[in-house]
């Protein structure tokens, strides 16, 4: 015999793709336990012929034939094609079984189409022991022995040699065979159909949906969702490799332009397969000013590939969104995202944020852990939110006061213990205790609901609104139907369009002043350091301390507890620790903590105390109007006459703390009485014949000495001159306070000096600041105005 048999399989017509359990597995004659599947050639135009040499094509009537023996084809692809349109129409799916071919040449002589559940599955130990199946495939093998059997013939048509009408189980009935995976095809015209709404932003299932509309039904359709959705995945894996040149182009001709711009790509990138990053020296110039907290969002699916585009975002003096860099993620592993944040650090110069806002994910989670293990990780609230609707909404639907009492008891708690309560209350009250979804968040509470993240800087205003730069900055510029080409001409748009807003607030910061609500010269000092935004917000807070009464709660020596609350409302009363010396307040609402602003129940504080400026170690720079100055004394933001108030402020509220502790003391028994009321006497006394100019007080040796008129006890001290000689030698006391005083006169006066030299210094500055942010905006302006005028 001059033939043998050589056994190898192929799959028979079929989707478009690969899509685990919905496809029915093939197997190369009994003996592989996984398949492959390869599309099946068009059915149109393949021949075929009966023995009298007639060729016969498989459409109109002659679709009706029932294959016999001695039938001829013009090919082995048209036999294949007329057997796969008999078993379209009787109900069952097909493969090819096995070959021969020719010692000769090697040409396949023979071929056998089988029904797909022709024999039976191996389940050979050897061939599985070395490898785990994640997910066992259903047995679809029954040992079915119809098949049809072709040779091909020294005339070179292809000859029927042997079919076996019988199946040995249920045919499957006309509604179902667009099942069948060799006969679930895409057709051209469904292809064009396809191509168009994948184009407009639909995804598979509203696709699958026009087109049951369109041809009537999903029978006539032809093919499954599944086919639907592997087809659009290999359109979007073709138009991306197309499209990933032009990505690779655009970053290399951005940073041929300018060096400073920074790009990554994970891989190589002639064989890019991984993730990109990139980031413009902008947005590196904006995280040196408003990186202490940023946002890292996913969830911004807004391109035809459905890729996540991962921008990494922030808040600027204004409140506005502002850019750190963006990315592309093909691949969304735990190392995808450990190189993703690793090169997001290196383009920020290693300085990681304070906090960073992310989706809530396991994934994102676990490599923050790894690359940023100082900052503190939030996830956004406003997601999980939204995925509570989509968890919960039978819920919602049947309990219309759910959604209320949810939000309450997320935002509108002041602690841990009430969250606590409130949780088991609502879950209680709900029948919810046993939600797998919900438990989950509720384990990652830590990380998501705000009384416990309150003592951590996000930069947010409001503890119960999302933050404006979640997901917002390229909102109303990216869509579903971007592709790459155009992705990059919205973007600069984007950033051109934020450009533009910054500007417009710095301009109306610098030319604008703002409306004062009250007398207060905190409100004057603050309205000429904040910007616009920040000082309405701040308003706010001051002028709702008019509606607040605080009342001393504890006093320890050193700090002062106020209780503060709305009168009639000492049940939501929040608690304020106030150092009196360092002028530091700390409120149990952390607002300050949470956003960088005071809230009205210090503030309140400091209204009934008497301070009345803000003190400089409560203004944030980042919220000022010179975020972005360059000027390294920025600590010193107030003039001499403000200094003069908060050191005044100091003096008269330590005094005060001292003479109260003085009159509980003294007010204890009679005899402590009389002689308190004597030194207060003899204090009052030496205190009204004291010079107002200045505060005679020098330090010799660490001891605070006072001036001797006013002296009520001090130490008699002579001192011998130093080697420097400058206190002379046994000298008399009368001598030695001359020349302290002397020395002291001195001294007050270079520090006056010294003051008028830094108010002019300080002064010169801020005028060269605001000169260079007015010319930055006057040029800002020309640049638009020439735009729009080409």
């Amino acid at each position: 015999m001059d033939n043998e048999v050589i056994e190898f399989d192929i799959g028979l017509g079929g989707g478009s793709g690969r899509d685990g359990d919905d496809y029915s597995m093939a197997m190369v004659h009994d003996s592989m336990e996984e398949e492959e599947m390869i599309d099946s050639p068009p059915l149109s135009g393949l021949g075929c012929g009966a023995g009298s040499g007639e060729i016969y094509l498989p459409d109109g009537d002659l679709l009706d034939l029932e294959p016999h023996e001695g039938m001829e084809f013009e090919s082995e692809e048209a036999a294949k094609a007329f057997y796969n349109s008999y078993a379209r129409r009787v109900g069952f799916s097909t493969r090819v079984s096995s070959s021969r071919r020719s010692r000769r040449d090697g040409a396949i002589i023979q071929r056998q189409f089988v029904c797909a559940k022709e024999g039976f599955r191996n389940m050979n130990e050897k061939r599985t022991k070395d490898r785990e199946i994640k997910r066992p495939r259903t047995v679809t093998r029954v040992g079915c022995k119809a098949s049809l059997s072709v040779k091909m013939h020294d005339s070179g048509k292809w000859v029927v040699s042997c079919f076996v009408r019988e199946h040995n189980h249920d045919l499957v009935p006309p509604d179902q065979v667009h099942c069948l995976r060799s006969h679930r095809q895409i057709s051209g015209p469904a292809k064009t159909l396809i191509d168009t709404l994948q184009a407009a932003g639909m995804g598979p299932r509203r696709i699958m949906s026009a087109l049951i509309k369109e041809y009537g039904g999903i029978s006539k359709v032809g093919f499954t969702e599944v086919d639907c959705r592997n087809y659009m995945r290999n359109n979007r894996q073709r138009s991306l490799e197309g499209d990933i040149q032009l990505l690779l182009d655009y970053l290399r001709q951005m940073h041929s332009e300018n060096p400073n711009f920074f790009y990554a790509v994970q891989g190589e990138e002639d064989q890019w397969v991984g993730n990109v990053f990139w980031a413009d020296p902008k947005a590196q110039m904006n995280y040196t000013y408003f990186g202490d907290t940023v946002t890292f969002d996913t969830t911004y699916r807004s391109n035809r590939y459905r890729l996540p585009f991962a921008p990494f975002t922030g808040v600027n003096h204004h409140g506005q969104p502002v850019l750190f860099g963006c990315a592309f993620l093909i691949n969304e592993s735990e190392a995808s995202f450990n190189w993703l944040f690793r090169t997001w650090l290196l383009a920020m110069s290693g300085h990681t944020p304070l906090s960073i806002t992310t989706d809530h994910d396991a994934v994102i989670q676990s490599a923050i852990a790894q690359v940023f293990p100082e900052t503190r990780h939030r996830f956004c609230k406003w997601h999980i939110f939204k995925k509570c609707q989509e968890m919960l909404s039978h819920v919602f639907l049947k309990h219309p006061s759910f959604e209320a009492d949810f939000h309450k008891c997320v935002n509108l708690t002041d602690s841990i213990e009430e969250f606590e309560s409130c949780w088991l209350s609502l879950v209680d009250r709900y029948d919810l205790r046993d939600h797998e979804w919900l438990q989950t968040v509720y384990s990652a509470r830590r990380q998501w609901v705000p009384v416990y993240l309150r003592n951590t800087f996000f930069a947010e205003m409001s503890i119960t609104q999302r933050s404006d730069s979640m997901n917002s900055y390229f909102d109303g510029y990216v869509n579903a139907s971007t592709n790459l080409s155009q992705f990059f001409k919205l973007y600069e748009k984007a950033l051109e369009s934020r450009n533009e807003k910054e500007v417009k607030a710095d301009y109306d910061t610098m030319n604008t002043s703002p409306v004062l609500k009250t007398p207060s010269p905190m409100e004057k000092q603050v309205s000429e350091l904040y910007t616009r935004k920040l000082f309405s917000r701040f308003q706010d807070e001051l002028v709702g301390t008019l509606t607040f009464m605080a009342s001393k709660a504890d006093d320890n020596g050193e700090v002062i507890t106020y209780q503060v609350a709305k009168f009639g409302e000492d049940h939501k009363a929040h608690y304020v620790k106030f150092n009196v010396v360092e002028m530091r307040a700390n409120c149990s609402c952390q607002m300050f903590e949470f956003s960088g602003l005071l809230c009205r129940h210090i503030l309140a504080v400091f209204r009934v105390t008497n301070v009345l400026t803000l003190p400089s170690h409560y203004i944030l720079k980042r919220w000022t109007r010179n975020a972005k100055s360059n000027v390294i004394l920025e600590d010193h933001v107030n003039d001499i006459y403000n200094n003069y108030l908060e050191s005044h402020t100091v003096r008269y509220i330590t005094l005060r703390h001292e003479a109260f502790k003085f009159i509980e003391e003294g007010a204890k028994t009679i005899d402590t009485y009389n002689v308190a009321k004597d030194a207060l006497q003899e204090a009052v006394k030496r205190v009204s014949h004291t010079p107002r100019n200045n505060s005679k007080i020098s330090s010799i040796d660490g001891r605070i000495k006072a001036d001797p008129a006013n002296d009520i006890s001090y130490t008699n001290h002579s001192s011998s001159t130093g080697q420097d000689g400058s206190l002379g030698i046994n000298m008399s006391e009368d001598d030695l306070d001359k020349k302290i005083n002397e020395l002291t006169n001195e001294l007050e006066c270079a520090n006056r000096k010294c003051e008028v030299y830094r108010s002019n210094l300080f002064s010169v500055l801020k005028d060269i600041e605001d000169h260079k942010l007015q010319l930055s905006i006057k040029v800002q302006n020309i640049k638009i105005s020439m735009k729009d005028s080409i």
